[in-house]
């Protein structure tokens, strides 16, 4: 069977301040994404970066006496020593100061100008710096962006416009002829009424700033920062430099990105790729927020939560199991240390963690500490074949939350064949071996299922159970078919993988 190509895209972090636990959410979300796509044979390709142009660097690295290119090199390496300490395997990581990008925004700028969808116009309009967008007055919150909740500076500006007014009706008929592009519904009906409502031509590019891309026809006007931006998914795979890895990759099969900037990406974007004979995304998920005590963090609201700070404490796998488990994507989700100890003693520690426990301390008192081969007609076959079903919906749907209980659905089932049978209260023999055998080959599967939400932790379970090589060389379905556990294996007890936590009266 060909392999195919699977790719995924999160949206690049400004570099205004350094990572946290929003850019860990969606960061986490994409890695296993693109770990499920390995682990079904797809050759993968998944991005993110940093957005490095803007009025706002150019301030930042202002406050603190540095050139923007100084202040963005030393923000820029903390998103990558956090996503290699998150355990995120991105293919690649794009910042916007490189040369591949400059040629790519360049290349789409002229393409759309050549076009006749960008013109000189001057715009006067009420500018929020933080969010990098023009308001009218009726879209503030008390006179405040709604975003951010700051006052908003009245910008006048001769300003480059891309035409984005033209492309309502091109917009909504494209939409309509791919249904589902985007997930989940709700969110993508919410972009689709941004379209009805009318679109205003938006400007793409400024003169009062010199950080950014320079326009080619006009480098007295530098790239707006979201016609820069968003050009990083096209630059990062060939465009403008390489145009037979741009071939081999693009269209993207799914952005992922926060409600917050889903004009951005589900109108802006489109309409510029059509405006440029470019194809479309094929998908995009647009996830909610993980708020902080009920609001979105943010530098600017100081409730940002540092998630090296977490990991630190809880574990790499029990922080990525939580954020991957506990909100349904697309709803909005609130960050607690309660809710974060809560799921990692009821799913990591009292069922996983206690399942394999329990199978080691069997196998070595009743099995001489080897692993018995499971019985073909195992009552835990079909379970096990009903979690692969569900955990694979789960991922192809962008739903890691139903995939991984799909996954502990097998666990459940697993701990409640045990206490039904009670292997400990029964003599070595026949019996026992019939039973634990059958618990192994379902860890087995577990350690696969589970592989792309917590990597480190499939590992340690496929080597305990005695099994040779390496869990994420496994390859779907065949590897979630029952009887791949072969027997004969050393079974290691080891330490408690996670110990309970003490929940904070």
């Amino acid at each position: 069977m060909a392999v195919a190509n699977f790719s995924l895209t999160t949206p690049i972090y400004y570099v205004n301040a350094k990572p946290h636990l929003g850019h860990a959410y969606t960061t986490i979300i994409g890695d296993a994404l693109a770990r499920w796509h390995r682990l079904i044979g797809d050759d993968v390709h998944f991005l993110t970066g940093t957005d490095e142009h803007g009025l706002k660097i150019q301030q930042a690295a202002d406050a603190a006496g540095m050139t923007p290119q100084q202040f963005a090199d030393g923000i820029a390496p903390q998103f990558q020593q956090a996503w290699k300490k998150l355990n995120i395997s991105n293919d690649d990581f794009i910042r916007t100061t490189e040369p591949r990008h400059y040629a790519g925004v360049a290349k789409l700028l002229q393409a759309c100008y050549d076009a006749g969808d960008i013109e000189l116009d001057t715009y006067t309009g009420l500018y929020c710096v933080a969010c990098e967008l023009y308001y009218t007055e009726e879209e503030l919150v008390d006179g405040l962006c709604p975003i951010h909740k700051l006052p908003v500076e009245s910008f006048e500006e001769e300003n480059y416009f891309f035409r984005l007014s033209r492309f309502e009706g091109r917009l909504l008929d494209w939409y309509a002829g791919h249904p589902g592009a985007m997930t989940p519904e709700f969110r993508g009906n919410e972009a689709l009424g941004l379209i009805r409502g009318g679109l205003r031509d938006f400007s793409v590019s400024r003169t009062s700033l010199a950080w950014g891309v320079p326009l080619p026809w006009d480098t007295k006007h530098v790239a707006y920062v979201w016609f820069d931006a968003l050009t990083n998914y096209l630059s990062s795979v060939g465009y403008g430099t390489d145009d037979e890895r741009f071939s081999e990759w693009w269209p993207v099969d799914y952005h992922l990105l926060g409600k917050d900037i889903v004009r951005q990406h589900c109108v802006y974007w489109p309409a510029m790729l059509m405006s440029a004979g470019i194809a479309l995304p094929k998908g995009w998920g647009i996830g909610g927020w993980l708020l902080a005590g009920g609001e979105k963090m943010s530098k600017t609201s100081g409730n940002v939560i540092d998630p090296l700070d977490l990991v630190d404490d809880i574990g790499v796998d029990g922080f990525r199991y939580y954020v991957l488990a506990e909100t349904p994507y697309g709803q909005d989700g609130d960050f607690t240390y309660e809710g974060l100890l809560n799921r990692y003693n009821s799913d990591l520690a009292n069922n996983l963690g206690n399942l394999l426990s329990r199978v080691a301390t069997v196998v070595a008192k009743k099995c001489d500490g080897i692993g018995p081969a499971p019985r073909a007609d195992s009552p835990l076959a079909t379970a096990a074949a009903t979690a692969y079903e569900s955990t694979s919906d789960g991922w192809l749907s962008l739903q890691p939350s139903r995939a991984l209980d799909a996954t502990w659905s097998l666990i459940r089932a697993t701990n409640a064949y045990l206490e039904a049978n009670e292997p400990w209260k029964t003599e070595p023999g026949a019996a026992v071996d019939a039973v634990m055998g059958d618990a192994l080959e379902a860890l087995r599967i577990v350690a696969v299922l589970a592989s792309p939400a917590i990597p480190d932790t499939a590992q340690e379970v496929w080597g305990r159970i005695g099994l040779p090589g390496l869990v994420v060389g496994q390859r779907l379905p065949n590897a979630a078919a029952w009887g791949g556990y072969p027997g004969a294996l050393a079974v290691t007890k080891g330490e408690p993988m996670f110990p309970r936590r003490q929940i904070p009266a």
